[in-house]
């Protein structure tokens, strides 16, 4: 800490007197036409500036820092821009999407309720989040799904995985979009049939900001049951070339942008990995290596066309670190992990076409995700295969939307079509009492129908939203119709006063099963798994928000989620809601569409945009999350938290040092205690090589509750070309852990070979071994800014 601190007051004599920049273009939202002498100001400063008859603006001799920026204009709403980030080395490019309004609201009004925009289709379970929000996180690690686990409603993992548990729903019922494009996968070594893994594949230098909806889901987002991350890029630098060089805890990674002409620009960014290298001198029985790439180029074609490419991937390789051995701990771990290789990626383009009154979006995408793992008796390849995977999903999508923004209505409608590939060659002993050998391919086309119309009345008091949405497949009858899945929704807002609302959805959303479930074929290559259906889950949300005017929103909302049409899968007799939170393949069994459930709650959030130096958000969750099991009685899923609360809160000091701390309570979640006999069984151990789980038990105990405490210390230096950022990031600096369930595994000899129970030759003798969650995680990272 000391040579940090010398560090920063030696650079600080370097720093430049140069001003900054804030500029960019303020447009109405329906059209794209340039709004004229729009008044363009900062918040608590006397800084005003009106646009030119193209709506281009620019404000000048800015301190380096960050500022809200405030756009109005007679006839349209007004709108905020919080926490832009002025520096030297560029200009701060602000662009102002204006959307249409009868009403032209006072100064008071202006000031408070238009400071958190709602979304006309969604006025309710939805969180917005800025850039340096989400870079500034303490604990977050720039990474997107741990920053969303500091927002109402969102559980995280007390194993440090990204999986989203969203108002208790499963980590498979989320979706997520770059820039309107679908991407199926975000993290790295993700479970295939779920949604989670434990690191981020987005670069966040390319994020503008997330709209992240946890119910009130848009029409034209579907298959999705708990939530959906919209994350908005940035555009390409049009100045000039500049770029991000970072370095972190566990990767290095650059980002450029520029113009590639003068009216296209781009994003580009690659990024790998040296965990191998740390684990391996932690010594650590696994060594895993990722590497991830990531593009974005937009081009306005004319004034009413523009096009975005986009595109991600990454390469993931977890391999075994067998020198890793001298720990009971570590054999076990050694004695079930499998070899694993994964690739995937996501490319897409969006073409715009604006016309006198609404705008059209034709999207084309492409995603495909290829998993290979293997597994071999005492890890000797040249023994007894235990697992041999391969598998690969491929889905190409197309959608048009025609998008209408006027100033008492706004409505959008479209349809899509989608073509699915699912193969596996799947052989797979390590399931008691069972094997899996087969081999699948699935091809099946869906499409889908939606539209939303949304109306303001009572001078803008009220707003009242109807949607519908249907999805169709060919993979089965019940699936091709579409009056099964029609998904109707309505959502209303009211204001009492300028600055309190209520707010209420009632909305019904389908989602399809994982292909790894409808792939499945039993050992004559017959698909079993023809009668399943789309998973249905109703919503009912009811809450109300107040805005104050020094940029806080303080809201309540109670929230009920019905599920109906889950696979249960056979024959371990567990629904799939149950699945999803640890590494591997979920879903790959018999199944039924026959699982009911139900999650509800209660949600508390205080959010603080930046005023005064300050900044944070503090949520509080009342969950209960709820399946039946095999008698038909509802127990407590694994997602069933019963309380969280997180509070995050942060302080800008003079000179550009940043503090933020982040206090996380996670209520512990049940979990199925280990069969005994089963596990000691010498033939499922010999498979297997871990401990089977009772699920005539099925969630009958609980962890304890975890409190965690995360840091972030950030010092900034602002020089004419380029800007330097170093910080001090500490995950659990309290050292918090969870006794977990103890590992259950066999005996051993002085030779390491598990030891036959004398009185029974078809077991192993037992023993256990302590299983605690839970270390201190710090990292010193540094982003140098070009």
């Amino acid at each position: 800490m000391k040579r940090l601190l010398l560090f920063a007051f030696a650079l600080s004599a370097w720093v430049s007197n140069a001003q900054g920049v804030i500029q960019g273009r303020v447009y109405d939202a329906g059209n794209n036409d340039p709004l004229a002498m729009a008044q363009i100001s900062i918040l608590n400063k006397d800084i005003k500036v009106a646009t030119d008859f193209d709506g281009m603006y620019k404000i000048e001799g800015l301190e380096p820092g960050l500022y809200n920026v405030q756009a109005e204009i007679f006839g349209y709403r007004a709108k905020v821009e919080f926490e832009v980030q002025v520096t030297l080395a560029r200009p701060a490019e602000v662009n102002f999407e204006m959307e249409p309004s009868e009403n032209q609201i006072d100064e008071v009004t202006i000031s408070t309720q238009t400071q958190f925009y709602k979304e006309s289709q969604s006025p309710v379970s939805v969180q917005s989040i800025g850039l340096n929000e989400i870079q500034r996180n303490p604990g977050g690690n720039q990474d997107i799904s741990r920053v969303i686990q500091s927002l109402p409603g969102v559980a995280s993992s007390v194993a440090f995985r990204n999986d989203l548990i969203i108002r208790g729903g499963g980590p498979n019922e989320n979706r997520f979009y770059l820039d309107g494009i679908e991407i199926p996968a975000i993290n790295h070594f993700a479970t295939q049939g779920s949604s989670g893994g434990p690191v981020g594949m987005i670069n966040v230098n390319f994020i503008k900001d997330v709209d992240f909806y946890t119910s009130a889901f848009p029409a034209q987002r579907g298959n999705s049951l708990s939530s959906i991350m919209e994350i908005n890029l940035k555009d390409g630098r049009t100045d000039g070339i500049g770029g991000i060089f970072q370095v972190g805890a566990s990767d290095v990674g650059l980002t450029l942008e520029g113009p590639i002409s003068e009216n296209t620009t781009f994003l580009a960014s690659a990024r790998r990995s040296y965990l191998q290298f740390l684990f391996g001198v932690l010594e650590l029985p696994f060594l895993p290596t990722y590497n991830d790439f990531q593009f974005k180029v937009k081009s306005k074609l004319s004034d009413k066309q523009q096009l975005t490419i986009l595109g991600l991937g990454a390469i993931d390789q977890f391999s075994l670190n067998l020198d890793a051995n001298e720990t009971p701990s570590q054999r076990y771990i050694l004695n079930y992990l499998p070899v694993n290789e994964q690739w995937n990626y996501s490319i897409g383009a969006k073409y715009t076409y604006y016309s006198s009154s609404s705008y059209t979006n034709v999207v084309l995408s492409r995603f495909m995700l290829n998993n290979v793992a293997s597994k071999f008796e005492n890890n000797d390849e040249d023994g007894r295969q235990l697992l041999d995977y391969q598998s690969q999903e491929i889905e190409n999508k197309f959608r048009v939307e025609q998008v209408y923004r006027r100033s008492s209505w706004d409505g959008v409608f479209g349809a899509g079509f989608e073509e699915a590939k699912y193969n596996t060659s799947t052989l797979d002993l390590q399931i008691p009492n069972f094997a899996l050998d087969y081999a699948s391919d699935i091809h099946i086309y869906k499409w889908s129908l939606f539209g939303n119309y949304t109306k303001r009345l009572l001078n803008e008091r009220l707003s009242i939203s109807l949607g519908l949405r249907t999805d169709a497949n060919t993979f089965s009858s019940t699936m091709n119709n579409p009056l099964n899945q029609l998904s109707p929704r309505v959502a209303a807002s009211y204001y009492l006063t300028e600055s309190w609302s209520i707010d209420a959805n009632w909305g019904i959303y389908y989602q399809l099963p994982p292909y790894t479930t409808m792939g499945f074929r039993d050992g004559s290559g017959n698909l079993v798994n023809t009668e399943l259906e789309y998973i249905k889950s109703t919503h009912y949300v009811l809450g109300s928000s107040k805005v104050f005017p020094f940029n806080a929103k303080l809201s309540l909302e109670g929230f009920y989620k019905d599920y109906e049409q889950y696979p249960f899968l056979y024959p371990d007799s567990i629904s799939l809601a149950n699945l999803g939170g640890d590494f591997g393949v979920v879903g790959n069994r018999r199944a039924t569409s026959t699982s009911t459930g139900r999650a509800y709650g209660l949600e508390l959030t205080w959010q603080q945009k930046l005023y005064k130096g300050w900044f944070g958000i503090a949520a509080f969750t009342l969950v209960r999350s709820e399946f039946a099991g095999n008698d038909g009685e509802l127990i407590p899923t694994s997602w069933d938290n019963r309380f969280l609360a997180s509070i995050t809160a942060g302080k800008k000091f003079g000179d550009n040092w940043e503090i933020g701390i982040q206090y996380q309570f996670l209520g512990g979640t049940p979990y199925t205690p280990f069969d005994y006999a089963a596990t000691a069984n010498r033939m499922n151990w010999d498979n297997i090589g871990r401990a089977i789980p009772d699920y005539d038990l099925l969630n009958t105990q609980r962890l304890g509750n975890l409190n965690r405490l995360n840091v972030r210390l950030d010092r900034k230096w602002f020089f004419e070309n380029f800007n330097l950022d170093v910080y001090l990031d500490a995950q659990n600096v309290l050292g918090a852990s969870i006794e977990g369930q103890p590992f259950l595994t066999p005996q051993r000899d002085s030779n390491g070979d598990p030891i036959v129970d004398p009185n029974n030759n078809s077991q192993y003798l037992m023993t256990t071994l302590p299983n605690s969650t839970g270390t201190v995680v710090p990292s010193i990272g540094l982003i140098f800014e070009f």
